[in-house]
């Protein structure tokens, strides 16, 4: 059983109302969303694991199980060509829960045009191997999303 834990602070959104037809279907897999409070901070790992993919607005941790978590910094932020994004750690790395994995502004992003909304998905994930899964409310960094079994 892998606890997936919130790497940011906003309010929990349901993946359905995510404004990117990927996420919104579920496509990549199923997880939440959450809109991120509007000020500089810094996402953190939502599990124990390795770094498998990493980039500014983007990066899976893939725990001992096996088990990939992607979270997706903002929508189309692609498009910002790393632009207001600092990695803090190497793909590659053996990462912790909660620690710091890149540095954003929620707020910038929004400024750019872009939507600030973080899916956080269970990669290749049956939707009933989730449970406990919350999409609403106010959430704070290392709060429980979800359990995958």
């Amino acid at each position: 059983m892998t606890t997936v834990t919130s790497p940011l602070a906003g309010r929990l959104i349901g993946l359905s109302t995510v404004p990117d037809p990927v996420f919104s279907g579920a496509m990549v897999g199923p997880g939440v969303a959450v809109d991120p409070v509007r000020e500089p901070c810094e996402a953190v790992s939502p599990v124990d694991g390795v770094i498998v993919s990493l980039h500014p607005h983007a990066f899976v941790v893939v725990d001992a199980g096996g088990h990939g978590v992607l979270t997706h910094l903002g929508i189309d932020t692609v498009q910002l060509n790393g632009e207001g994004f600092e990695l803090l750690v190497a793909k590659g790395d053996t990462v912790t829960r909660g620690q710091a994995v890149v540095r954003w502004n929620p707020a910038a992003v929004e400024a750019a045009g872009k939507s600030p909304v973080c899916p956080i998905v269970a990669l290749e994930a049956t939707a009933g191997s989730l449970s406990g899964l919350h999409e609403d409310g106010d959430v704070k960094a290392g709060d429980q999303l979800f359990a995958w079994s």
